[in-house]
């Protein structure tokens, strides 16, 4: 897998960087980021995301998506979808998620839905932060007004445990 494997291992090679790494991304993107952390338990050190879909075997885009690529059985599609996954993953494996949703997005009701994976996180004792954030739809400016707030909580989690703070 390119993300998972090689691209890591490319940067090792290129630039001298910790082997710590944090994953984030926005919508289907953000999605993505939430499928690697959960399918790759231990590989980061936290997860953020800017209105993801979180519980595709559940929704219109979602149920689409995964009916294309992996057909009609519905039991395959539980591998690709974060509420599952994270409602069928061990305590060890929780790291810190940090998710900000815009109020006034026009697929939060019927396609993101992120309320549902924060019920997962608090079933499952996930540390879990869901902001929602008023007034911000899906766009540009959404990312632009809250990415200083994504990586500084990635700085936290990537520091080298003998010089982070335990605050």
């Amino acid at each position: 897998d390119y993300l998972r494997d090689e691209l890591p291992a490319l940067i090792q090679t290129q630039f001298n960087v910790s082997d710590r790494c944090a994953i984030s991304g926005h919508s289907m993107g953000g999605h993505g980021a939430l499928i690697m952390a959960l399918k790759n338990p231990g590989k980061y050190t936290s997860v953020s995301a800017f209105a993801p879909i979180v519980n595709p075997s559940r929704v219109p885009w979602g149920i689409k998506a995964l009916t294309a690529y992996l057909g009609e059985d519905e039991s395959a599609w539980t591998e690709w979808d974060s509420c599952e996954l994270m409602l069928a993953s061990q305590p060890q494996d929780a790291i810190p998620v940090l998710i900000d949703q815009g109020d006034s997005d026009q697929f939060l009701a019927d396609q993101l839905q992120p309320a549902v994976l924060a019920e997962a996180a608090r079933q499952t004792a996930w540390p879990m932060t869901l902001r929602i954030q008023p007034g911000y739809d899906h766009s540009y400016y959404f990312i632009a007004s809250f990415i200083e707030d994504h990586l500084r909580f990635h700085a936290r989690y990537l520091r080298d445990e003998r010089e982070a703070s335990p605050t």
